[in-house]
C-alpha cells in the first residue's frame, strides 16, 4: 500500500481547493461537495450516511487529541474504539472495530492512501474505495483549520440532497420549520436546540443560507446531520405537514395565544421566521394556531434559537418528558 502524500504547502491546489469549497457557496455547489472540520462533527456527519471524498489529517494533532480522549491511542495501531450512532437508528452503535467508518479507522500513520473498501454489515455505514486521505503539516493545517481543538481532521464530503420526502416521521412528530432565516449561527442555535429536545426534523423554508455553510456546521456542532434536515418551499412544506396531519403552529406576536395555554401533546410543528420581519403571510394563514412568548420588557423579540428552544422544550413538558434527576445535585 502507498504511503500518503505529506502536504507542506498552503499553495498546494489541494489545499486552495479546500479553502474555496470553506468559503464559497458557488465552488461548494459545483464540486457538489462540502467541509466538515473536526472528530466530533465529521462522525457525526458519517453516521448520517454522507460519503467523505478527501479526508486531510494533522498527524501531530490527531494522535494528541486522540490520547486525551481515548487513553490508548498508538500511532501505528491504527485507532479504533471510537463508536457513533447511526441516523436511522439512535440505539444502534457504529464500531469501526466491525469494519464500519467511524472516522477512527482512518490511520494517522498509516500506509493506506485510500480508504480501503470494507463490508458492510446491517445498519453500518461503509468507507468506500476512492477517499483519498492526506496527511497535512502543522503550519498547513493552522491554515485550513477554522477553530483550534478540533483535533487535526478536516473532511471534504459529497453533496446529498436533504429533502421532504425522505424525512421518516415517528408516531408523535415534533417539527420545527424556519422560513428564511439566513444567519448560519441561528440556524445552528436552532438545531442543536432541536437535537436536544429530540424533535424529528427542522425544514428549512426558502433557505437564504447553505445548508453546507462550514459556519453552520460549526454553529450546529453536528446537529445538522444528527437531526433529519430538509430544505423547500413555504408551499411545499404547508402541504407536507397537512398531508401527515401535523399541526402548524406559528410564532407570532399578533393575533395569538400564549404558548404554555396551547396544546403541543399531538403531532405538532413549531414554525417561526426572521427576526426582523417575522413570518409571510402564507404562513399565517395556514396556521392552525398562533402562539406567542410573553414580552415583559422594553423590546419585543427574542432571538429566533431562544424562541424555539422555549418552545420545543414546552412540547417536551407536555408531552411527559422530565428531566433525570440524580441525588448528588
Amino acid at each position: 500500500m502507498m504511503v500518503p502524500e505529506i502536504i507542506t504547502s498552503g499553495q498546494n491546489p489541494k489545499i486552495k481547493t479546500l479553502l474555496e469549497l470553506q468559503e464559497k457557496s458557488r465552488a461548494r455547489r459545483e464540486k457538489g461537495l462540502f467541509v466538515v472540520e473536526g472528530r466530533r462533527e465529521l462522525d457525526h456527519c458519517l453516521a448520517a450516511g454522507f460519503i467523505p471524498d478527501t479526508i486531510f489529517i494533522c498527524p501531530e494533532i490527531y494522535s494528541c487529541h486522540t490520547e486525551r480522549s481515548e487513553g490508548s491511542f498508538s500511532a501505528g495501531e491504527g485507532y479504533t474504539p471510537f463508536r457513533s450512532r447511526t441516523a436511522s437508528d439512535p440505539t444502534r452503535a457504529v464500531d469501526s472495530v466491525n469494519g464500519t467508518s467511524s472516522i477512527s479507522s482512518f490511520s494517522v500513520s498509516g500506509p493506506p492512501a485510500s480508504v480501503p473498501r470494507v463490508a458492510r454489515p446491517s445498519g453500518g455505514i461503509p468507507s468506500p474505495d476512492g477517499c483519498k486521505v492526506f496527511h497535512v503539516s502543522q503550519e498547513v493545517y493552522g491554515k485550513i483549520a477554522y477553530r483550534g481543538g478540533t483535533e487535526g481532521i478536516i473532511a471534504e464530503m459529497k453533496y446529498k440532497d436533504r429533502r421532504l420526502e425522505d424525512i421518516k416521521l415517528s408516531d408523535n412528530p415534533l417539527i420545527v420549520v424556519l422560513e428564511s432565516v439566513e444567519k448560519p449561527g441561528n440556524l445552528g442555535a436552532v438545531l442543536r436546540s432541536a437535537d436536544a429536545a429530540g424533535a424529528d426534523a427542522v425544514i428549512i423554508c426558502d433557505p437564504l443560507t447553505d445548508l453546507y455553510n462550514p459556519n453552520l456546521i460549526r454553529a450546529s456542532i453536528g446537529a445538522i446531520f444528527s437531526r433529519q434536515v430538509a430544505a423547500a418551499t413555504s408551499e411545499e412544506t404547508i402541504s407536507w405537514l397537512k398531508a401527515n396531519n401535523i399541526q402548524i403552529l406559528t410564532a407570532q406576536l399578533q393575533d395569538s395565544s400564549l404558548y404554555y395555554d396551547t396544546p403541543m401533546t399531538g403531532p405538532t410543528a413549531i414554525v417561526m421566521g426572521t427576526e426582523s420581519t417575522g413570518l409571510t403571510d402564507i404562513w399565517r394563514k395556514a396556521a392552525d394556531k398562533h402562539i406567542r412568548i410573553p414580552m415583559l420588557g422594553a423590546l419585543d423579540s427574542l432571538n429566533v434559537s431562544v424562541s424555539a428552544a422555549i418552545l420545543l422544550y414546552e412540547a417536551v413538558r407536555q408531552r411527559g418528558g422530565r428531566f433525570a434527576e440524580t441525588s448528588d445535585l
